[in-house]
């Protein structure tokens, strides 16, 4: 069996002014820092063998906070954002003012958003579900963290848990929040935990774009 800690990063000031994020650089901010320290207090009984990082420093900070120094941590491309192109970095109030119906379509349906330099969710769930994978035959038996991003992570949940269609607004993975799942060669992928949060005070909730 492998037990898979996937990870989302703590706030960065893209979350805190509702900006459309992508792969702008991000840092995290002062409540982020905190989420990620009562994060790595949560799990400090966790047996880490591993920890894999999106390169982004908001996600590689998230990850060296946990980590304690204890834990070694790889940056892979694989985990970094969804390429947002023009839309990155930019808040979402003037996303909404400026292409009203791709806003609609954000709002309704992510999977079918596409745009000029945009990456489309389906090249996201591609990539992040198929690194995934590799991982798993370098894992039998221990416990691995997968340290990344909202546009990575509820793409990659539904090539877990084989959901068709649309997916993206079905679930909710809040910043320094995290999700346990467990693989077996025999019955596949299994969750234990969704969006586990018990452990924050002060967070966002993004539910609505």
């Amino acid at each position: 069996m492998v037990t898979i800690y996937f990870i989302r990063h703590g706030e960065s000031v893209g979350n805190k002014e509702n900006r459309f994020r992508g792969r702008f650089d991000f840092e995290l901010n002062e409540n982020g820092i905190r989420q990620a320290e009562a994060l790595r207090n949560e799990l400090s009984d966790v047996k880490f063998s591993a920890i894999y990082s999106s390169p982004l420093s908001r996600a590689e900070k998230t990850a060296r906070i946990i980590a304690r120094d204890q834990v070694g941590i790889s940056c892979c491309e694989e985990l970094t954002n969804i390429h947002l192109g023009s839309w990155e970095n930019q808040p979402k109030a003037l996303i909404r003012e400026q292409y009203p119906q791709l806003w609609q379509t954000w709002l309704t349906s992510p999977e079918d958003l596409a745009f000029e330099g945009m990456e489309s969710f389906a090249e996201v769930q591609k990539r992040a579900y198929g690194f995934i994978l590799q991982l798993l035959p370098q894992h039998s038996g221990q416990i691995i963290g997968v340290v990344s991003h909202r546009a990575v992570l509820k793409p990659l949940f539904a090539a877990i848990l084989e959901l068709p269609g649309r997916y993206f607004w079905k679930f909710d993975i809040d910043t320094a929040a995290y999700s346990i799942v467990e693989y077996r060669t025999e019955r596949g992928f299994t969750f234990t935990n969704l969006n586990q949060n018990k452990h924050l005070v002060n967070f966002i909730r993004e539910d609505l774009g």
